[in-house]
């Protein structure tokens, strides 16, 4: 029985080394950009870090929907993905930014230094367990808003917010991180989202901010460039930004799935080697 149990060893080992290199293998040739970048339609461009690299609309939808395991049209509006470049994005430690953009018009930001985000985060939290019979109805786990990861914080002079969340999906053994970034300009708010596990948080903290600096509006879209009387004006301010994001995902059952696509895709491979585990166990010691 004891060469038996080693064999069993072995052979999961050998499996799950084999579901490595298949998803190596599969993981197509990216056509990775440094340096300058333009975003969109000359919307925004960024002069990225040198521990960060770029990828094109084209080639996040193929990370977001095929390799990360989202539904197909969830890369919709995606203008590029940034990551560590050390990092590459099947592995397991990897994780990397969403870039989107919502022309909502000029968010007005003087609630900024008046909000309560003790409060804030309690009426998050209140608006996604209510959420929740109607996730699970659609047949997405329920969600848990544990906490601020990072708390908000709001820079006036670049016009620059970001914040973090721990959330929790289902059974999960490992919460999940959203890190999130905004920045605003004259006519809507460019919107970049971090997704990893929670032990992903120091490091993204640590090379977020030389990243959020790197970007800003063009001529044009800036911020400080708003025509009164003439630009839509958002009819939202700063906590609405803030918790609008987590409201409005809950209430249609998936949080972005864009947000889930790391964890949805490990889950997938566990899954995956459990059931084979199970097979070489009932051909090595029988169905008891």
């Amino acid at each position: 029985m004891k060469r038996k149990s080693c064999t069993f060893i072995l052979t999961i080992a050998m499996i799950f080394t084999a579901v490595q290199a298949l998803a190596a293998d599969q993981a197509p040739s990216f056509n990775w950009k440094t340096g300058k970048i333009e975003i969109g339609d000359n919307i925004a461009s960024m002069n990225l870090p040198g521990n960060f690299r770029y990828l094109d609309p084209k080639q996040s939808k193929t990370v977001i929907e095929d390799l990360w395991d989202n539904p197909k049209g969830s890369a919709d509006g995606v203008l590029g993905m940034i990551f560590p470049s050390t990092m590459d994005p099947v592995s397991d430690e990897s994780w990397g930014i969403v870039i989107t953009y919502e022309d909502s018009g000029f968010v007005k930001d003087d609630d900024a230094d008046n909000i309560d985000y003790e409060e804030l985060l309690a009426t998050m939290q209140k608006d996604i367990k209510e959420s929740n019979p109607e996730r699970e109805k659609a047949g997405y786990p329920s969600l848990e808003l544990v906490g601020w990861a990072t708390q908000p914080h709001y820079d006036k002079a670049s016009h620059k917010l970001f914040w973090a969340k721990e959330l929790k999906f289902g059974n999960n053994s490992e919460n999940t991180l959203n890190y999130n970034f905004r920045i605003l300009g004259r006519k809507g708010v460019l919107v970049l989202n971090a997704v990893s596990g929670m032990k992903q948080l120091k490091d993204i903290e640590s090379k977020s901010a030389p990243l959020l600096a790197s970007v800003n509006f063009s001529d044009g879209n800036r911020y400080a460039e708003y025509v009164p009387g003439k630009d839509k004006i958002a009819e939202f301010g700063i906590a609405a930004l803030i918790a609008g994001g987590a409201a409005a995902a809950a209430k249609t059952g998936l949080l972005k799935s864009l947000w889930i696509g790391i964890l949805a895709a490990k889950k997938f491979i566990i899954v995956g080697l459990i059931a084979a585990a199970g097979f070489v166990k009932r051909f090595f010691f029988g169905k008891k």
